[in-house]
């Protein structure tokens, strides 16, 4: 059985771990045999929330070499915002008393190619897919006034909207950052080699300040 975290930073150090772990090949697998099953029959305390693009090559758990209870994982096709995924978020910190929120993107992203491509060439998506371009067509024109054009400029910009827009929306989490309670960090995800590189983080003191990538 591992130790739970119990900072945002320990939480962000047990994810970043993992992840290591996950690229080098030697995953550990914790806290997934019958023991763990047992002990979180009558209730769940996982140590961080992540909120994940819906995309089936980035599996949070794998990635990040986590078990059974561990991640309390919302995905959404671009990690796109809602009021469902704002009250699950809140829900994961304020109830489950989770120490992180994490949002993860990750290279070649549908959603964010597709709002590019809206942008760019005015395509549009067909059915409810052109709602989640909607909303993550903001981070594309963010990232054109900024002079960004790379697809890794984009995603970027991407997740760092997505954290901005997370802490401006929801109260709730914005005070618990603030008190030290709760960090909110963004990663970016390598699909080739599975490495998973901090873009930006609030409340954690060893990383208080926004990571802004460069080109």
């Amino acid at each position: 059985m591992t130790t739970t975290p119990v900072s945002p930073a320990d939480a962000l150090d047990a994810l970043l771990a993992g992840n290591r772990r996950f690229v080098a090949g030697a995953p550990q697998h914790p806290n997934q045999d019958a023991a763990r099953r047992a002990e979180l029959a009558p209730a769940q305390k996982p140590f961080a929330v992540l909120l994940g693009c819906s995309d089936s090559r980035l599996a949070a758990e794998i990635i990040f070499d986590q078990g059974l209870g561990d991640l309390f994982v919302v995905r959404t096709a671009g990690h796109v915002l809602g009021p469902e995924v704002l009250g699950s978020i809140e829900y994961g910190t304020s109830v489950l008393d989770c120490r992180l929120v994490v949002v993860l993107g990750h290279d070649s992203c549908g959603a964010v190619a597709a709002a590019r491509a809206a942008v760019e060439d005015g395509l549009s998506a067909a059915g409810y897919v052109r709602d989640v371009v909607e909303r993550v067509t903001p981070s594309v024109l963010a990232a054109r006034a900024a002079g960004l054009t790379s697809d890794s400029d984009l995603i970027d910009t991407h997740i760092l909207h997505t954290v901005d827009l997370l802490l401006d929306r929801s109260r709730v989490l914005a005070d618990q950052v603030a008190s030290g309670h709760t960090g909110v960090v963004g990663l970016a995800y390598q699909l080739a080699e599975g490495s998973a590189r901090l873009v930006t983080a609030h409340g954690i003191p060893t990383a208080s300040a926004p990571v802004r990538r460069t080109r």
